[in-house]
């Protein structure tokens, strides 16, 4: 039970309060289906790759970086492991944005969640909960269980009154997007269904960050079955909640009216139906969502290091446990980069979008990895069925690290230098001679991060 809380709650954090009105703006009912289809095929994929190498692979308990570092040696494995690690610290910064952001829709001196005020009672959350998982693991996890719970009741409730006020012929209006104002910036062009598939796939991925939770945890597993199934009921319970929250809107106001609410979307559309009470609600909702994430991605990005030290791709302390087997090096150091992170409140007006979409990119590459080993295996063993699941999520991998944006890719890229000295480093304690494929690789990041700072400070690139 507490895999599978874990799975939908480190998945299930701020998108899914925010995502019909997101999917409004780029695509019509029957595009939003189709994308869909495609984002749960991919997904799907790459959980049944996930298990299957779990299953097959036992040896590899590393998460998800073990699968890389067995196709690409060492310094693969630490590009996919400082990826995931990378990810999670700034989904956290992207989450206390929104959470303050609702949080000022009850106490006005933290309205907009991007002002002094919010960076200090930001600042608490972060030391809060990272003093919650160093004390245990297990105990951390039990409480995100029932934050789950707790966060599930305002989105069955919204889901139930949109339902009940469902019209189909709202609905069909507008199937395939005959209206065009909202969808592309020139309103005189319709866009097509190919752009409106496009246009809302990204949202889509965004929200399913964090599925790989249970893989990452699966060594704290009392069976590595557990986590197996964990992925596969929070797939689809992830899937049945935001399909539904994301399409049932469209039979109760038109595209319309669901591109233009304010976020958190959710929050106002149910203010439409019901009034301010409903309102109220679901931003309650949203603060325990976001709490429940956030701790969730406390965990795994101090898991995720703990993993990496063990295996000798990050320095030895990042590995070291407090009596309560938690790796307080790699909690403390995650907590004060998100902490410093924070301070970008103060010069852009897009922290949030600027942080989940490096978040995203950076992910993205970390399940790419895997992917690519789930054919590699697979191939080895002349699994015909499952080399095509990894093709698939392979495919699908690029595809969203395509939409994703190069520029977030190549700003990733940035993150990577301070992670080559910690890499170098772990070499040198290990004894291990770093092969001269390893220093070209890093030396292509490098040379990506060089170019991309310039980019950035050329305009070029827009932070």
């Amino acid at each position: 039970m507490g895999l599978i809380a874990l799975v939908i709650s480190s998945s299930l954090g701020s998108g899914v309060f925010g995502i019909t009105s997101d999917l409004a703006r780029a695509a019509a009912p029957g595009p939003a289906i189709i994308a869909w289809i495609i984002v749960g095929i991919g997904f799907l994929a790459l959980v049944l790759s996930l298990n299957n190498l779990a299953a097959k692979r036992p040896d590899l308990d590393g998460g998800i970086f073990g699968y890389a570092e067995e196709t690409f040696g060492k310094l693969g494995g630490f590009i996919s492991g400082w990826g995931h690690w990378l990810s999670c610290w700034l989904g956290n910064v992207a989450f206390a944005t929104i959470m303050m952001s609702a949080i000022g829709n009850f106490l006005p001196v933290f309205e907009g969640g991007q002002n002094i005020p919010s960076i200090l009672m930001g600042t608490v959350f972060i030391w809060a909960l990272t003093l919650l998982v160093n004390n245990g693991m297990e105990s951390a996890s039990f409480v995100n269980t029932i934050i789950t719970i707790c966060k599930l009741v305002p989105l069955l409730l919204f889901l139930i009154i949109t339902a009940v006020s469902f019209k189909a012929g709202v609905f069909t209006s507008s199937f395939w997007g005959n209206v065009s104002t909202n969808l592309i910036q020139n309103p005189v062009n319709t866009a097509t269904i190919f752009e409106q598939i496009k246009g809302c796939l990204m949202v889509m991925m965004w929200v399913f960050v964090g599925i790989e939770g249970a893989s990452i945890l699966a060594n704290r597993a009392e069976k590595r079955s557990d986590a197996q199934q964990a992925t596969i009921i929070g797939l689809i319970g992830l899937l049945t909640i935001y399909i539904l929250a994301s399409l049932l809107p469209y039979g109760v106001l038109t595209q319309d009216e669901l591109a233009s609410v304010s976020q958190p979307a959710m929050a106002n559309i149910l203010r439409m139906i019901v009034g301010n009470w409903g309102a109220a609600l679901i931003n309650i909702g949203l603060i325990i969502s976001v709490l429940g994430s956030w701790l969730s991605w406390t965990m795994l990005p101090a898991e995720t290091a703990f993993l990496m030290a063990r295996d000798g791709i990050l320095p030895k302390r990042w590995g070291k446990t407090n009596i309560n087997n938690s790796p307080t090096y790699s909690l403390f150091f995650s907590a004060t980069l998100t902490n410093l992170f924070l301070l970008t409140f103060l010069i852009t007006d897009y922290a949030y979008e600027f942080a989940y979409s490096l978040a995203t990119a950076a992910i993205l590459i970390c399940y790419l990895l895997v992917a690519i080993y789930q054919i590699k295996y697979s191939y080895e063993q002349k699994d015909n069925k499952q080399l095509f699941i990894g093709v698939v999520a392979t495919a699908f991998q690029l595809i969203g690290i395509t939409l994703a944006g190069f520029s977030y890719v190549l700003m990733c890229s940035i993150a990577y230098l301070p992670g080559f000295y910690f890499f170098i480093k772990a070499c040198k304690e290990n004894n291990r001679i770093i092969n001269n494929l390893e220093k070209f690789t890093m030396v292509v990041i490098s040379m990506a991060a060089v170019l991309t700072v310039g980019l950035i400070a050329t305009g070029f690139i827009q932070v």
